[in-house]
């Protein structure tokens, strides 16, 4: 693995942990201004390199090969996870062809341009035609490459569901399942060209003989993985087990590699990434654990990925990538091209509706971990020209991984299938409830809402009700339904919270409508079943479930009396709010610097989904909510400048 002494070893490994904990906190740096975190990654790895500061020099990334081969197995584990079956029953048509058709044009396209820009690519213009063809082929599969992750996480961020949502992760997922086969089969092509080694019968038996090999491994490390996750022991040993496991397959492919070359008249190429793709689609799909499967990969991730991109950065070399920048955005293009004209073909073939081609493609240029792998995997198998490859193809990566998310995003909007948060109207200067349910605990928390100062509406969707009812103090709307005509009647978009006593999937359906037209960011609903939890908490929306909910009040009050006295408003004279910062001249002043009366103390301040616990020298920001306890006479001479 290393030429090097041990120690040596052992402190560029801790150089390279230091580093990677470094380019952790630069990846969250970057998801702030809206840059993807691999990209973080990425550039932290570049300037620690040989070619920058030099804290990882050249030397010590071959020593750190190890680490690649270790991540390179778990992505493929994620590639193979990410195929689940019965998502893509009843679309398998569109699916199939759509996915055909870009991997067609893809490779294609991608092959014939890189053998032609060769002359231009300066690792490649000294090679013979045979071996331009060999990196041309590896190229061309790398191109074909899909990012699910990417896909994922804008699906959810935009709440997207419908037909063109569910083709398009299907097509993203079964693509990279592809890219992994036909990667396998390049390889084994390329380096037959590389080898000069004659395109025969037994040539192509051979491969056959390859891939054989690679699915009977793929079963066995199945049934070890089975095996893994049915041990009795904790989750993060199983999770290291799991990564040893994908390491140990690159290990047992150097080995038949080296050995086959060595004692036999042929050479046997086990595809690594193919053996652990295909393990992980069975696990996933026919293992006994395959939630546990997933959780081990979901959890173990962002480790991984640090560490591996980390590591991609420091191995790019920066000279070739200041040449083979051109070469990149012309490969860009040819790639926009074929994804273009295999999406139009593909959603022909399958019959699906032609405007839909138009930005249909638009969802197909996402590109991020498994093409990366693949760049770094030929950096491995084909070391003589392998790193300068790689940093070709991970400047085309970097592009697709820019423009492709914004593409993404534009394609769901245009389908009319995404469901984004609607925008939140800016405050009127009145605090406004709106309850749902015309129930004895909805009156009574109107009233106590009332006797701090806010307006309320109550509104009651069965008329019924009405006459049991004697609450001549509360606003009370009796409506018929609580379709979007009604709740803009009810003023909802000006509304501050909204708190609903209606059955679970009428409170769903509310809660949802709100969310989408007014942005309403104060959601609390009382749950009935709490199996629904988790939809409600996809809103944002607060939950309480009235049996768990004494419980959590009783066990606070013998662990903190005092304080949840408090929090219940049960001290005289005492409160708790949550204000929201508007005053555009509180906008980055540190607490030390407000002037607030001596008995309101603040507690936290909540930003972006995060609580921080509040310091002196912490700064506001505009939209923070900040917690505070104190007199109420008090607290309210600070909403006035809270508010201003």
């Amino acid at each position: 693995m290393t030429d090097l002494i041990p120690t040596t070893f052992l402190i560029t490994l801790a150089s390279f942990v230091i580093v990677a904990l470094a380019s952790w906190q630069v990846g969250d740096l970057f998801t702030k201004v809206k840059i993807p975190k691999i990209t973080g990654y990425l550039l932290t790895g570049l300037i620690a390199g040989g070619f920058v500061l030099n804290f990882i020099p050249q030397e010590a990334v071959q020593s750190l090969r190890f680490v690649d081969e270790i991540a390179l197995g778990f992505i493929a584990f994620a590639a193979g996870n990410e195929l689940f079956l019965p998502e893509l029953r009843g679309r398998f048509k569109s699916i199939g062809w759509v996915a055909g058709s870009l991997v067609v044009a893809t490779f294609l396209l991608g092959s014939t341009a890189v053998f032609l820009l060769a002359g231009f690519v300066p690792f490649m213009r000294e090679m013979p035609p045979m071996s331009r063809l060999a990196v041309a082929l590896l190229a061309g599969a790398i191109m074909v490459a899909r990012s699910p992750s990417v896909a994922i996480a804008i699906v959810r961020e935009l709440r997207a569901k419908g037909p063109f949502t569910q083709i398009v992760l299907g097509v993203t997922m079964i693509t990279d399942v592809v890219v992994i086969t036909l990667f396998a089969l390049s390889a084994a092509m390329a380096d037959a060209f590389l080898t000069e080694t004659a395109v025969s019968l037994q040539f192509l038996l051979l491969i056959g003989i390859d891939l054989v090999l690679a699915l009977l491994f793929a079963y066995g490390l199945f049934r070890l993985l089975d095996g893994i996750l049915a041990a009795r022991v904790s989750l993060g040993l199983k999770t290291i087990l799991v990564l040893l496991s994908g390491y140990t397959i690159f290990l047992l492919s150097d080995f038949i590699r080296e050995y086959s070359h060595a004692n036999m008249p042929f050479e046997i190429l086990v595809e690594p990434l193919l053996v652990c793709m295909t393990a992980g689609f069975l696990v996933n799909n026919y293992g006994r654990r395959r939630v546990e499967f997933s959780k081990i990969l979901h959890d173990a991730g962002p480790t991984v990925f640090v560490a591996f991109f980390t590591l991609t950065g420091a191995s790019l070399k920066l000279d070739v990538l200041g040449q083979v920048w051109p070469i990149a955005l012309a490969l860009f293009g040819v790639r926009l091209v074929a994804i273009i004209g295999g999406s139009v073909t593909g959603g022909f073939l399958a019959g699906d509706a032609m405007h839909k081609s138009k930005f249909g493609w638009m969802a197909y240029v996402t590109q991020a971990g498994v093409a990366l792998g693949l760049a770094k995997e030929v950096a491995v198998e084909f070391p003589s020209f392998g790193d300068a490859f790689a940093t070709m193809i991970i400047a085309v990566v970097v592009l697709n991984e820019i423009v492709g998310p914004i593409l993404f995003k534009t394609a769901i909007m245009r389908s009319g299938e995404a469901h984004p948060r609607g925008e939140t109207a800016p405050f009127d200067g009145v605090r406004d409830a709106l309850i749902f349910g015309l129930k004895a605990q909805a009156i009574s928390l109107a009233r106590r809402l009332r006797q701090h100062e806010w307006q309320v509406k109550l509104v009651c969707t069965d008329p019924q009700r009405m006459a049991e009812v004697n609450a001549p103090d509360i606003d009370i709307h009796v409506v018929e339904d609580l379709s979007l005509e009604t709740l803009q009647k009810l003023d909802a978009k000006n509304a501050d919270a909204l708190v609903s006593f209606l059955p679970d999937e009428r409170s769903y359906q509310l809660c949802e409508s709100v969310y989408e037209h007014f942005g309403t960011e104060t959601m609390v609903v009382r749950l009935q079943d709490r199996t629904n939890f988790a939809r409600f908490h996809k809103l944002g929306a607060l939950v309480v479930e009235p049996q768990t909910a004494v419980v959590s009040l009783l066990e606070h009050f013998v662990r903190s009396p005092a304080g949840t006295s408090l929090l219940l408003g049960m001290e005289e004279g005492q409160d708790v709010i949550d204000l929201e910062v508007r005053d555009p001249h509180l906008d980055g002043r540190a607490l030390r610097d407000l002037r607030l009366p001596l008995d309101v103390l603040i507690l936290s301040i909540h930003r972006n989904g995060h609580t921080l616990v509040s310091r002196g020298h912490t700064q506001l920001r505009l939209g923070d909510k900040v917690t505070m306890v104190g007199p109420q006479e008090k607290l309210e001479e600070v909403m006035l400048k809270f508010d201003a």
